[in-house]
């Protein structure tokens, strides 16, 4: 399945990891609970996408603590490419 593919199912399916579950409620246009899924994933997984979710709500001093918690770099492309970068990566886990 495709990242495109994934964000645009009609329901979460059951089972889905934490943070795969945020990126499909950011996509379905809900921060807050895309926000407590990734809340939810204390791994690297869970603070990349957690870095994400505070870059797009545009608090980069919080994104940025979360890329290093990640052991990434902060994200210099769009935040639909970062979207579908973290996915492809959580769906290919």
């Amino acid at each position: 399945m495709t990242p495109e593919q994934f964000g645009k199912q009609e329901a979460l399916p059951a089972g889905t990891p934490p943070s795969l579950a945020a990126m499909w409620h950011d996509k379905q246009n809900d921060w807050k609970a895309a926000h407590e899924a990734a809340q939810e994933d204390e791994s690297s997984d869970g603070a990349w996408v957690h870095a994400y979710l505070h870059r797009k709500e545009g608090d980069n001093g919080n994104a940025s603590y979360w890329y290093a918690r990640a052991g990434k770099e902060p994200y210099a492309g769009s935040l639909d490419e970062e979207w579908c970068a973290i996915t492809g990566v959580l769906l290919n886990r």
